[in-house]
């Protein structure tokens, strides 16, 4: 079958044109639209030729829109299923046209980022990820206004970085199409890895995360929830490749270390459950960024291939427990895990829903997590086949899932089965059942059936099913075992350590409501932002009195000669001159030393534009 057309079907340009017949069909039709364009999304990441398509000039450089590979073709899968799921629980959350108008626009630029075949089309959907989400949390009004103001501090920062790594690359380089060895060395690589770390979640750079994405529409949640945070570390798995062998893969592969044990440790001390996913976001961040990191450190194809298949079951689990959460809102209207209780009864829909996205993401055997997980783990194992430098970052693994699974028996707990509920409630509507039923099936289906991970999984995929590595190891360890005696061991351990542990700490664990540390960048950003500002606009004031009052006295002496020529020399020390008043004081100046800040706005825009031509013909 001829399947050379499918390169001229650009997957964001279809996700683009349904935001824009979500606004102008009737409901159902626009969001079915929406549903259809991330299915042809499905359908063309499963088969369309591997390669680059769509390449071009762009003002004189060379760009490749649209390319297919083993990675780019695994990830677009996974946002292509989970828009569909997302379409339809947004549209039976009764999310309004404007918002999913919004989120498909959103949606449409981080699956560019992830088809973007070079550099320059990355970063232009980069940015474009960071408006369109901005507006998705927006949309909502309220404390989301506030909360996507800062966002979008965070995300433009980031993005100026990853814009002068773009730069620097293309410098050393010069060309901005990928070419399998990821940026250039040194300072490139600096700004990418600090750049990307904050769309990633890197620990200092991760407080948009829980302040964000705990207040906009619960679709929106759901949404916001992948999108920025898997695209982006897709991209920097882009940036330090198998193949890049970077200085940076260590400490890249221990902040994701870090990150793990952080992001479960802060979401043990939640209260409001979206903030408490939130925090797990950067978790699970953390073990793929461990993958990315060990692979680019030594050649370690298990951990790539962890990394990879951890980000695809990432996509799935991660956002069917924000819909399962997002119901438990939508019914109950309460935010706070703690004044919930017993709603198993009263929501079973949902609670079976929110079981397989628990045990999904806390690797219990059986499904997904557990697999990509367990991947993760033998690549930082000394004892297995890691190299020593990964020793520690094996037991930050531990911490991590420890800590993860305390988080979803305290969530699943105090939700679903302390107590009795004192309310009411309906289950989940018809639309929301399917998107979590979906997306949970999913979760189980690539547990079970781990060979279909494992064939989607672009390193294993690539040798049948066996590893290649920098160290030597047996020939029985160069193959995928994920149901091995020793797997489910480590398993059993884990949640065992986290059940005993949860029934210590239940208690006082309730009572606990400390802040983030890292917080502290909103007041200190919030200051040093007022202060920056002040010295700036009066700095500028000084300076703009100083011209203006500059250009008024030259305009006076060039209509005036006479009274000036007098006053100079009426300064002058022997010089007796009789002063003169002038009749009519001089004209008025008519030149407009002042200008709106739209037209100022507008001139400098023109005036960039002109050179930007200028540089490029």
């Amino acid at each position: 079958m001829e399947l050379e057309w499918l390169s001229m079907a650009y997957p964001p340009l279809l996700v683009f044109a349904a935001a824009l017949l979500v606004l102008v069909l009737p409901r159902i039709a626009g969001f079915a639209a929406g549903a259809c364009s991330l299915a042809a999304v499905l359908a063309i990441s499963l088969i369309a030729p591997g390669g680059e398509h769509l390449a071009g000039q762009f003002l004189g450089f060379e760009v490749v829109p649209f390319y297919v590979d083993d990675f780019s073709r695994m990830v677009g899968l996974a946002l292509g299923f989970l828009g569909v799921c997302s379409v339809i629980y947004a549209y039976s959350s009764e999310a309004s046209e404007t918002l999913t108008a919004f989120a498909l626009a959103y949606v449409a630029s981080s699956i560019g980022a992830a088809f973007a075949g070079d550099w320059l089309v990355l970063l232009f959907m980069w940015e474009l990820m960071a408006v369109t989400s901005t507006l998705v949390v927006w949309h909502y009004g309220g404390e989301a206004v506030r909360a996507g103001f800062r966002y979008a501090v965070f995300h433009g920062t980031g993005g100026v970085l990853v814009m002068m790594a773009v730069a620097v690359h293309y410098v050393q380089t010069g060309t901005f199409v990928y070419d399998g060895t990821g940026i250039a060395s040194g300072v490139p690589e600096l700004l990418a890895v600090l750049g990307m770390g904050v769309n990633v979640a890197f620990i200092g750079f991760h407080v948009w995360l829980p302040d964000t994405y705990p207040r906009p529409h619960i679709a929106a949640s759901v949404f916001l929830s992948v999108y920025t945070t898997k695209t982006s570390a897709f991209v920097l798995y882009r940036a330090f490749p198998l193949e890049a062998t970077s200085d940076l893969g260590i400490y890249i592969a221990y902040m994701g270390g870090f990150m793990a044990v952080y992001g479960a440790t802060f979401a043990l001390l939640q209260h409001d459950m979206r903030a408490l996913l939130s925090y797990h976001i950067q978790a699970q961040l953390g073990y793929i960024v461990a993958g990315i990191g060990m692979g680019a450190t030594v050649y370690s194809e298990i951990a790539v291939a962890g990394a990879m298949s951890h980000l695809f079951n990432n996509v799935l689990f991660k956002s069917l427990l924000f819909m399962a959460v997002g119901v438990v809102i939508y019914r109950t209207g309460e935010e706070d895990l703690y004044k919930l209780g017993g709603l198993w009864r009263e929501m079973p829909l949902t609670a079976i829903g929110f079981g397989l996205g628990a045990l999904s993401i806390t690797a219990i055997p059986g499904f997904n997590g557990y697999v990509s997980k367990g991947m993760l783990f033998d690549a930082a194992n000394p004892h297995y086949y890691g190299p020593t430098e990964f020793e520690a970052l094996y037991y930050l693994l531990w911490l991590g899932a420890i800590g993860t699974l305390l988080s979803f028996i305290k969530l699943g707990y105090y939700v679903f089965f302390h107590g009795e509920s004192d309310i009411s409630v309906s289950d989940a509507k018809p639309g929301q059942t399917v998107a979590m039923l979906g997306l949970g099936g999913a979760c189980l289906l690539f547990g079970v059936w781990w060979q279909g991970l494992a064939d989607l999984a672009p390193t294993l995929h690539a040798h049948g099913g066996e590893f290649e590595f920098a160290v030597p190891v047996s020939e029985k360890s160069k193959h995928l075992h994920p149901y091995s005696s020793s797997h489910l061991e480590t398993a059993g351990i884990l949640t065992a350590v986290a059940a005993v542990s949860f029934v210590v700490v239940r208690k006082p664990l309730s009572k606990l409501d400390l802040p983030d540390p890292a917080s502290f960048v909103y007041p200190a950003g919030y200051y040093l932002g007022r202060w920056s500002m002040l010295a700036t606009t009066e700095l500028y004031a000084a300076v703009d009195a100083a011209v203006v009052g500059a250009v008024k006295r030259c305009y006076w002496v060039g209509n005036n000669p006479v009274l000036a020529t007098e006053a100079v020399a009426r300064r002058l020390p022997m010089v007796d001159v009789e002063p003169r008043q002038p009749a009519d004081g001089g004209r008025p100046s008519t030149i407009p030393l002042r200008l709106p800040i739209g037209t100022t706005v507008l001139l400098l825009t023109l005036l960039l534009t002109v050179v930007l031509l200028l540089l490029v013909s």
